[in-house]
């Protein structure tokens, strides 16, 4: 049996519309269920969405030969960092990298990321001193470049190089946007591109020259001795696997931080709910804090849509998938499943603290992925994230002067418009609304 398709003129219609493209995936879902097709144009090839969580699992966890990714919309930036990589090249580099992101090689990083979220506070307490206004993503990214940096290098972040790396996010906001033509692409962002590239120049130079940075050696150095003994990392592999950690590193992370503000701003119950679950410091405050990250993850995951190509012919939840189609997993419509999680619109952490309030399938949350390549960074990007809000939380309580403009649908699901913000005075369990 083959996969049911959209009708060809509802994507007329929506193409007439001028909608994007999460339009289109949430009609297919809603017409055709968890595994459905549409033509992006007449004649085109038929694309599979996937939202089920037995077909999600099947495809990312249980096929991941048979399912594969092609070129990365990201190689521009990121070349062939592991997150563009496939086959036996992204096979060696994940698991080189593997262990800097788990037990020991996490235990390493701690003590920065403390380090990072505490002048992240020092600077909130200024603002609420002395009134001044901020932008709450631009905040955010101070903080997770700050945090990644430290985790590569060993040093803090300067001024100098936080200016500099503002090039990452200005290419990863167009990443939607550049041409199909390589060649093209390539050139449209060509000029801060090489901003990043004389950044990770000098970075990689600083490590080789001096070895560790007054925090230890960071995971470049990891990169820089590999290359003794590995030919393939040549100075351009451990470039793109730079440039890699500090995109992946950063910017999701920010983005999820943005998103969790602008919720408690329509939800102060839950910052509330979170303070008193258990005093400063103790488990049950961070299991509050943390069900704060991923019910913000649910609504607006790492990784909103993940591109695979099916390499070979293949039966996909009883349907016949030939070789060669492209299916498109989509984590933001499978966290938005009423089927899976009710009343999936409304922001409610105790889905997470609560038994039985979160759907035991493994496919059925999937914020960073499931399966080989899944993220290498997630117990990074919980960790950084819960450490800041045990920071922040307690303190005075942004209220936002403008609210973002629109949801925009790129590398990432971020919020596009002014996050301008004051801290009010009055403190965490007497919040003030969003206005």
């Amino acid at each position: 049996m083959g996969i049911p398709e959209l009708d060809p003129d509802l994507v007329a219609r929506w193409h007439a519309d001028g909608g994007e493209l999460v339009d289109l995936l949430t009609l297919v879902r809603e017409r055709l269920g968890g595994i459905g097709a549409f033509r992006a144009a007449p004649g085109a090839a038929p694309t599979v969405l996937v939202t089920d969580p037995d077909a999600v699992r099947h495809v990312l966890a249980h096929h991941p030969d048979r399912y594969v990714k092609r070129s990365h919309r990201a190689r521009v930036l990121v070349g062939d960092g592991v997150l563009s990589a496939t086959g036996d090249a992204w096979q060696r580099q994940r698991r080189l990298l593997q262990s800097q992101f788990t037990g020991t090689g996490m235990r390493r990083y701690e003590g920065r990321i403390t380090a990072a979220a505490q002048e992240t506070a020092a600077r909130w307490r200024a603002y609420a001193r002395t009134g001044e206004a901020f932008d709450l993503g631009a905040e955010m990214r101070r903080f997770a470049l700050d945090t990644i940096w430290r985790a590569l290098t060993g040093h803090p972040l300067d001024p100098g190089t936080e200016s500099e790396l503002a090039a990452v996010a200005a290419v990863v906001a167009t990443l939607p946007s550049l041409p199909a033509d390589k060649v093209a692409a390539r050139a449209a962002v060509a000029a801060d591109v090489a901003r990043v590239d004389a950044v990770a120049e000098r970075a990689v130079r600083a490590a080789r020259d001096d070895g560790a940075g007054p925090d230890g050696p960071g995971l470049l150095h990891v990169l820089v001795e590999a290359a003794e003994s590995r030919p393939e990392y040549t100075d351009r592999l451990i470039r793109d696997e730079l440039v890699t950690l500090l995109v992946a590193g950063h910017e999701t992370t920010a983005t999820t931080l943005t998103w969790l503000y602008l919720l408690l701003g329509r939800h102060p119950e839950a910052r509330e709910h979170a303070l008193a679950a258990g005093p400063d410091g103790s488990p049950e405050r961070q299991r509050a804090v943390q069900a704060l990250v991923h019910e913000t993850l649910r609504l607006y995951p790492s990784a909103w849509i993940l591109p695979r190509h099916a390499a070979e012919p293949d039966t996909l939840a009883g349907h016949e998938l030939p070789a060669g189609t492209d299916l498109l997993v989509c984590p933001y419509l499978t966290h938005r499943d009423p089927g899976l999680w009710p009343d999936p619109e409304h922001f409610d952490p105790t889905r997470f603290t609560t038994p039985g309030r979160r759907p035991g399938h493994p496919g059925a949350y999937l914020p960073f992925g499931i399966g080989p390549r899944a993220c290498l960074g997630l117990q990074f990007a919980l960790r950084e994230s819960t450490t800041l809000l045990e920071q922040l939380l307690p303190g005075p309580v942004p209220r936002l002067l403008a609210r973002p403009e629109r949801t925009a649908y790129g590398l990432t699901v971020r919020p596009e418009g002014s996050t301008a913000a004051v801290l009010a005075a009055e403190r965490a369990d007497c919040p003030a609304p969003m206005r």
